[in-house]
């Protein structure tokens, strides 16, 4: 397989630098695998194909204000993008400045009332930074008052307050994500209190995304391209679920390629179970040829070109029916990426 399999041409207008006014506001191409059908609809059309024997999985990672700007102790401009909080004063980051610091560094970014949150680099491990942070109360409290919401490199505008909620799930739970589970932001309470009524099970995974989601695929040989590592927890209650519902002959529905992702670690790392509860790292590389061991059916974002998202949803789906959904949907001016609209692949 080489990457320009997974290549399509997208206008720069159709990427959503914005959300949609509501949440189920947004659009939603339904495709069916066997055949690669396309239907158009809106997201709340969403009940219309679910059955009440159906399991949905959600991630119920939240987002932290990851993004920090400061400067050097030279004065020299840098941006910080935490990568992981490793304890309540440390974290590993990424760092883009004129000129890399060095072990020893201080780093300073101002805040709210002329406060400053200061750091020292520790070192580097591989790709990342290793930051000490001079504060007396955990990390993620100092995020909220000195961080920025670490909008996708694709959105071309600064964070505004508004994403600070539009950028979360309203079921967001566990912090620790850089990047939104983005299928997720479509639904609201109203949708999710719907779905109850129609008598489906709801299960919670986590996955935190990284910034390696982000990441290029620089090798034209996909098969070897090396996976970013992400934290999973997937516990003993959501393998139940995952087991009763194969049971009744419902689908699991797993919303967003993270939820796909936790779930299949889960089994890939199951033994001879189905299943098996689960916390730690994976970095589960899923293209097409993949046989699929727990996810049924799925609600994802449209996913950027050449992208490792690009080879699930195609190894989900078939590549040439996801070409073919995707050349239609921007003829029919779908909006893409985080903030867009979504497909159901079922």
């Amino acid at each position: 397989m080489h990457l320009s399999d997974f290549r399509y041409e997208l206008p720069d207008e159709l990427i959503a630098h914005f959300p949609s006014a509501q949440r189920t506001g947004s659009r939603l191409l339904c495709m069916r695998r066997s055949d690669g059908a396309v239907e158009h609809k809106q997201f709340k059309d969403l009940v219309d194909y679910l059955r009440p024997e159906d399991l949905l999985v959600f991630n119920d990672t939240r987002v932290i204000p990851a993004r920090l700007l400061g400067q050097k102790a030279s004065g020299g401009k840098i941006e910080v993008m935490i990568e992981r909080v490793l304890s309540d004063t440390e974290a590993l980051a990424q760092i883009r400045a004129s000129k890399s610091p060095k072990a020893g560094a201080m780093l300073r970014f101002p805040g709210p009332s002329g406060s400053v949150l200061s750091a020292q680099v520790l070192g580097r491990e591989g790709e990342f930074f290793h930051l000490r942070f001079e504060i007396n109360a955990p990390l993620t409290d100092a995020l909220e008052l000195f961080g920025h919401i670490p909008l996708p490199p694709y959105i071309k505008r600064q964070d505004e307050l508004e994403d600070r909620e539009r950028y979360q799930t309203v079921y967001s739970d566990k912090l620790g994500a850089v990047a939104a589970p983005t299928a997720g932001l479509h639904f609201d309470e109203a949708l999710l209190q719907r779905i109850r009524e129609l008598g489906l099970d709801m299960a919670y995974v986590t996955l935190h995304v990284g910034s390696g989601t982000f990441q290029p695929v620089r090798e034209d040989n996909v098969l070897e391209h090396h996976m970013h590592s992400e934290r999973i927890d997937i516990s003993a209650g959501v393998c139940e679920q995952v087991r009763a519902c194969k049971a009744r002959g419902g689908r699991v529905i797993a919303v967003g390629t993270t939820s796909v992702r936790t779930l299949e670690s889960a089994a890939r790392l199951a033994g001879e179970e189905l299943i098996a509860p689960f916390v730690g790292e994976t970095d589960i590389f899923i293209y097409p040829g993949y046989e699929f061991q727990i996810v049924d059916a799925m609600v994802t974002n449209f996913h950027l070109s050449e992208s490792t998202l690009m080879m699930l949803v195609s190894a989900f789906a078939g590549r040439e029916h996801i070409m073919d959904a995707y050349k239609e949907a921007v003829e029919q001016r779908y909006r893409f990426f985080s903030y867009g609209d979504a497909m159901l692949l079922y």
